[in-house]
């Protein structure tokens, strides 16, 4: 009886759980029950993405290929609707939609991120290097076989002027790997190239064009001068290799009027300038200008223009440059300079500098007339250098190698046996222009010789002298001996 009382205790305490688990199960089935998708919705990936079949849901397993526009590409370009198992609810399996790329190899693979439109082909950055002749780039590829049969040119991107004839750049270069370099090369400069990469036949990468960088012009042509005005003309330069953004004029006059000095310009016009009036000087003024253009490149070559005034055909300076010194003194190292001011009133300016150089020759005494010079360096024999700064208003006896010293120069004393040009500058600089006037000494330190030109004189008198007397005796003695010959055939004829 107690058995009985227990199973029946035991099947009243069980038939509600039952019950509750017969209602909980149904539950379970409707609502939670795994349920396999068959379908995927189209993915919101690159809105620039194109796919074919063009759905907005797709059965599973089934293949949609991927697409961008011209020189773009997808990193996958074929992909399919698939499943994979999201969870695991009451020991069955949830599953949710997925999408597979098929990689290089073949094999399909789980898509984890946001498939997108990429450039095919890239330019490193900070690679390009452009010159006035050549271009070079390196490049890489996004995708390994993306680039294979990839063809690399240069081509002028535009007709050339009939005055800057540019000619057509050849040739094809086939791009291997993943990535290398390309280069053009054999351009011309300031010119504009289109430097293409493309997949034949008409998927175009890349497509840039870029301008080569300017280089130096070339020589101004048809340096003419007109004798009436004084006026020296060119013909403009092209732009060709560059913008003109001006011309440099380097103006040198020796001329030989009050004794000689030597005038030195360097001038900077604008780049519409096609003509500049020269300094006017008295006769035997020897003149050579070279006239070069200008680009953000540089200065170019220069044309040469060259005159001598009255016919004069001296190849050097004027012998004017050796004015009078008034004494030199080998044995101490001195000689005394008759200075007078260069400029004149209203512009006259007071500081003058006194520079030395151990030569006569002209081409040295026109690089110091206008260079940069320093202090003497004490070397030997010694570079062109600053003896004095002077504040010269009115003529003076300046007494040249007295040792003295001051601000940036070295009144050194005078080797004797050496042969000196000392030259009395005067600077004038504005931002468009540079002029140097300077009046020339030459002299030699050479003891027991005169300073003065009397003795030179007295013995060129002496020997003309002596030539006329010579001249004359030899006129004599062929008159005489005519003479002779015509008594003694008179003689003969009696």
């Amino acid at each position: 009886m107690a058995l009985q009382f227990l199973a029946l205790t035991f099947l009243l305490i069980l038939f509600p759980l039952l019950v509750a688990q017969g209602q909980e199960e149904p539950y379970s089935v409707v609502q939670g029950a795994p349920q396999e998708i068959e379908t995927c919705q189209r993915p919101q990936w690159d809105p620039g993405l194109r796919l074919a079949p063009d759905l907005q849901e797709y059965k599973k397993n089934e293949e949609v290929t991927l697409s961008c526009p011209e020189g773009l590409q997808p990193s996958y370009t074929h992909i399919r609707c698939s499943r994979e198992v999201q969870t695991i609810v009451h020991g069955k399996p949830v599953y949710r939609e997925v999408w597979l790329g098929r990689a290089s190899s073949g094999s399909w693979i789980r898509i984890r991120s946001r498939v997108e439109c990429v450039e095919v082909l890239q330019v490193v950055p900070g690679t390009l290097e452009v010159s006035s002749t050549s271009i070079k780039l390196n490049w890489t590829c996004s995708f390994p076989d993306a680039c294979q049969h990839t063809e690399a040119t240069c081509r002028l991107a535009g007709p050339s002027s009939p005055a800057c004839e540019a000619e057509e750049v050849s040739g094809v270069e086939l791009l291997h790997g993943q990535r290398g370099t390309f280069t053009c090369t054999s351009l011309q400069p300031f010119t504009d190239y289109t430097v293409t990469i493309s997949v034949p036949p008409s998927t175009v990468l890349f497509s840039w064009v870029i301008r080569t960088k300017e280089a130096v012009p070339q020589k101004p042509e048809q340096l003419q001068l007109d004798a009436r005005t004084g006026t020296l003309r060119w013909k403009a330069l092209p732009s060709c290799r560059g913008e003109i953004v001006g011309y440099q004029l380097n103006i040198t006059a020796w001329a030989s009027q009050d004794g000689g000095f030597l005038h030195m310009e360097r001038l900077r016009l604008s780049g519409q300038s096609t003509e500049h009036r020269l300094p006017t000087y008295g006769p035997g003024t020897r003149y050579v200008v070279a006239v070069r253009g200008l680009t953000a490149a540089g200065p170019g070559a220069a044309s040469l223009w060259e005159s001598h005034t009255n016919g004069s055909e001296t190849p050097g300076p004027p012998h004017g440059c050796s004015r009078l010194v008034l004494d030199t003194s080998p044995s101490q190292g001195t000689a005394v300079l008759p200075l007078h001011p260069i400029s004149q009133p209203p512009e006259a300016v007071s500081e003058h500098q006194l520079l030395v150089a151990v030569t006569h020759n002209s081409t040295v005494l026109e690089d110091a007339c206008s260079g940069e010079l320093q202090p003497s360096n004490h070397s030997h024999p010694p570079d062109p250098y600053v003896a004095a700064v002077l504040n010269l208003s009115a003529p003076t006896d300046f007494v040249l190698g007295d040792g003295t010293r001051g601000h940036g120069f070295h009144n050194a004393p005078l080797h004797p046996g050496w042969d000196y040009s000392a030259l009395l500058r005067l600077a004038r600089r504005s931002p468009q222009a540079e002029t140097f006037t300077c009046v020339c000494y030459s002299f030699s330190m050479v003891a027991g010789q005169s300073s003065y030109p009397w003795p030179g004189i007295v013995i060129g008198v002496v020997v003309l002298l002596v030539l006329v007397l010579v001249f004359a005796g030899i006129v004599w003695f062929v008159l005489s001996r005519r003479r002779k010959s015509v008594s003694v055939k008179a003689k003969e004829n009696n």
